[in-house]
């Protein structure tokens, strides 16, 4: 579970101490780490089964591409670097505090197999943990993409730190993400905060966050941030300033908690303080944590300095007998612009005042994808067997509709499977009171494509509007359903047509600013690099061989194809010695591999 460890300018904590303490825990004892990607609305956001949201850039978790918190998708625009509870309470007149994963974590899972990252969909029935014994049976799913996870701050892995007194308490993690409006810019993680051996007193609960926002490519990311503090919402939001280096964020984010009510007779505390990033920084003992999260003090509005924000926002005191649950909940709530967030921490608000039961998407239509020489053909028509979004029923509509499906949508990019995404078609129900009525169809054909590019293609589901309380249609997510599809030609019988594009190559060109995209970068990186040059070999055999040598015969590079379906090679101009080539007149020679029969022609690269 262990990926590269590769330090950041971005992170404002020593990830080296943190690196190490990782080494020392995963070396000397076994835990069942896990992370997932909630990715199906607006906002891709990490959530781990240590309870830190985030698993970017962290030697346990971490692999190429992770990002966190990106909103809208494809922007490369995150919010967040880290982020989760602490949670703290007095025992026998001590206080202690225990902490997420962030800069010192003292919650892990078990060593089970089972304790990993449970995945459920909106209304199946699944029994979360031990299969004889679960720890959450029959849990229904909530929203289109639910999280349920297990950690505890008292196993071997916990206790190894020296510093660390456990209160014996069991965390149940669960995430709620949606991949349709009014609700695809909103996730909320629910904690259920068990007491597994004492009776506590002077219970409180903090969430911090570091928010920084902003391109999350560069050094300068999340150093021109501040943040306020909403009381009446207890919602704290992250704003980027304008401009910087890490240019002008799309939106901020907010972090609205919902606490428990205080018991009665007891005084509320309610605590709010921002922090510099990286000069001041998040407190890091036990006794600094405590003070800060009972202070009882809600700051005024952060004032940028360039160095960063991080903010706690914590409320008590409570009170948790042994076995019992104490369940808190923190809204990430993204959005254009501040106008954005506060919109949709009202639409929040009403939906949990209804316990989340509300209208909900059709399923995705099954679609699949052909392609053809210039073009791309898209059926949905569902089969036997296969889910029909036209039979969905919702039993959380007020208008009684049985069956409210109303039409499908065609969608196209030539970006990315995240968008920005076209609108191509809209098919819906006939002689209704909603659309257009154009009538249902099934396939969708687009033409005029060029060959051996990628596109990007989606088709969803939409329903009629619930009119009786004033909920608008709803879709199923694009991005879920979405295909990458490269239109082109079958292999030919053999070689004579092979030919290279483009030629000449020319190094001045920005290849990768075109539309569709000819060269972009590989893996998880964003800029072009030297490496994603590209020329393509077209018209290969199915089974061939492509020798690229110089004018005076010396081998550059050999190539092997083999695709029955596929009849192009890339190369991205780099020789076998890991040498960029110069410009130039070269060779190539394509040998058929079923015949022998073989082509020899030339292209030219201009740098």
């Amino acid at each position: 579970m262990i990926g590269n460890m590769r330090s950041s300018f971005k992170y404002k904590y020593s990830i080296i101490v943190m690196m190490l303490f990782e080494y020392a825990v995963i070396n000397a004892q076994t835990v069942t780490l896990d992370w997932k990607l909630h990715d199906i609305g607006k906002v891709r956001q990490v959530v781990t089964n240590t309870g830190w949201l985030n698993a970017k850039n962290d030697a346990t978790f971490d692999f190429p591409g992770l990002i966190n918190c990106e909103y809208p998708p494809g922007s490369r625009e995150e919010h967040i670097t880290e982020a989760g509870p602490w949670i703290g309470a007095k025992v026998n007149g001590q206080p202690l505090v225990s902490v997420v994963r962030g800069e010192e974590g003292e919650f892990w899972p078990s060593d089970e197999s089972w304790d990993t990252m449970w995945v459920v969909h909106r209304g199946d029935t699944v029994n979360i943990g031990d299969p004889v014994n679960p720890y959450w049976q029959n849990y229904v799913g909530v929203s289109d993409e639910d999280f349920i996870c297990r950690y505890n701050d008292y196993n071997p892995v916990s206790l190894r730190k020296a510093d660390h007194i456990p209160l014996y308490l069991e965390v149940v993690q669960v995430s709620y993400s949606w991949g349709s409006p009014p609700l695809d810019e909103i996730i909320v993680v629910n904690y259920y905060i068990i007491s597994k051996h004492y009776d506590l007193d002077s219970v409180y609960i903090t969430n911090w966050m570091n928010g920084n926002v902003g391109y999350g490519e560069t050094d300068a990311f999340g150093l021109d941030d501040e943040t306020y503090f909403e009381r009446d919402k207890t919602m704290a939001i992250s704003t980027d300033l304008p401009g910087g280096e890490d240019g002008t964020a799309i939106g901020p984010i907010g972090q609205r908690n919902y606490f428990p009510p205080i018991p009665p007779g007891r005084d509320s505390s309610l605590t709010f303080i921002w922090y510099n990033g990286q000069q001041q920084g998040i407190p890091h003992t036990n006794d600094d944590r405590w003070r800060d999260m009972t202070r009882r003090v809600v700051m005024e509005n952060q004032v940028s300095t360039g160095d960063g924000t991080k903010h706690i926002v914590s409320l008590g005191p409570y009170h948790l007998e042994k076995d019992d649950t104490l369940n808190f909940s923190v809204a990430i709530i993204l959005g254009k612009g501040i106008q954005g967030i506060e919109d949709n921490e009202r639409v929040l608000n009403v939906v949990r005042a209804k316990d989340y039961k509300i209208p909900s998407a059709p399923p995705s239509p099954p679609l699949k994808v052909f392609t053809d020489n210039k073009q791309v053909n898209l059926n949905w028509y569902p089969e036997p067997g296969e889910i029909n979004p036209e039979d969905y029923t919702d039993p959380y509509r007020a208008d009684s509709l049985f069956k409210p499906f109303e039409g499908y949508r065609v969608y196209k990019s030539t970006q990315s499977q995240a968008g920005p995404w076209t609108l191509l078609a809209e098919f819906d129900i006939p002689e209704d009171d909603y659309g257009s009525n154009t009538g249902i169809e099934y396939e969708y054909t687009d033409v005029g494509l060029l060959n051996n590019v990628d596109y990007y293609y989606s088709v969803t589901a939409f329903s009629k509007p619930d009119k009786v309380i004033n909920f608008p249609p709803l879709e199923s997510s694009i991005s879920a359903n979405s295909h990458t599809v490269v239109p082109g030609t079958t292999p030919p019988e053999t070689v004579g047509k092979v030919a290279v594009v483009p030629n000449p190559y020319r190094g001045d060109e920005a290849y990768y600013t075109y539309n569709p995209q000819w060269e972009k970068p590989t893996g998880s990186r964003e800029r072009w690099m030297e490496q994603d040059r590209r020329i393509q070999f077209i018209n290969l055999p199915a089974e061939c061989e492509i020798i690229i040598f110089t004018l005076a015969g010396d081998i550059v590079a050999k190539l092997y194809h083999n695709d029955p379906a596929k009849g192009y090679e890339d190369w991205n101009l780099t020789s076998d010695v890991g040498q960029a080539i110069s410009s130039g007149l070269y060779l190539y020679a394509v040998q058929d591999k079923r015949n022998g029969n073989t082509q020899i022609d030339k292209f030219v690269i201009i740098k």
